[in-house]
């Protein structure tokens, strides 16, 4: 079959892809921000980067493991410091979503990542939270929010943070991310045991 009779199939398959409804159960939602996002953010928050450009930027993203792609996570982060940027980001990627027919979405956040930099806990939450809230009013996609708690930090810090989202029960669920080698998901059971006695 030649190339050019492919492209007709090819279109149709992504068509119907496209076109399915869907539901996105795995999602972290600051690993969603997009380079000219950053940009927008850093210069709304008077934040200079050191890439001069979009395309400085997104030639920054190269790595070859976890850990190497966490390095540059937790820098992008930080241009993230108010209840508007965290909306926008939120914002941002529910209506890729929704323009890809995605009608429920499970999205993960790191609150310790920001709290750890002086961001309140609160800020984070409303911002997620509003966006979440109009999305739905918008275009009708439902979603609902898992905490996960930073393997690299301690189990004391996971309990602190949990006690801290119980107060607004706004999440559904906790997990764990970031760092893996060395971090064992044990030292956390005293947390997660907590977490089952409580409503989030």
């Amino acid at each position: 079959m030649s190339k050019h009779s492919d492209k007709p199939q090819d279109s149709a398959i992504k068509k119907f892809i496209q076109n399915i409804p869907k539901a996105e159960l795995h999602l972290h939602i600051e690993g969603t921000l997009e380079t000219e996002m950053s940009f927008k953010i850093a210069r709304r928050n008077n934040i200079k980067l050191k890439e001069k450009s979009v395309e400085d930027l997104k030639s920054s993203y190269k790595f070859d493991n976890l850990q190497d792609f966490l390095d540059i996570y937790n820098v992008r982060s930080k241009v993230l410091i108010k209840k508007r940027d965290f909306y926008d980001l939120t914002m941002a990627y529910l209506r890729k979503a929704h323009q890809q027919n995605v009608l429920h979405a499970e999205m993960f956040f790191d609150p310790q990542t920001h709290v750890n930099r002086g961001i309140k806990y609160t800020t984070v939450l409303n911002g997620i939270f509003d966006a979440m809230r109009d999305a739905e009013k918008k275009w009708g996609i439902s979603s609902k929010l898992i905490m996960c708690f930073l393997r690299d930090r301690s189990a004391n810090s996971a309990m602190s943070i949990l006690k801290e989202a119980l107060k607004h029960k706004k999440i559904v669920a906790v997990g764990l991310d970031s760092a893996e080698i060395g971090y064992s998901p044990s030292k956390f059971k005293k947390v997660f045991d907590y977490a089952k006695k409580v409503d989030c």
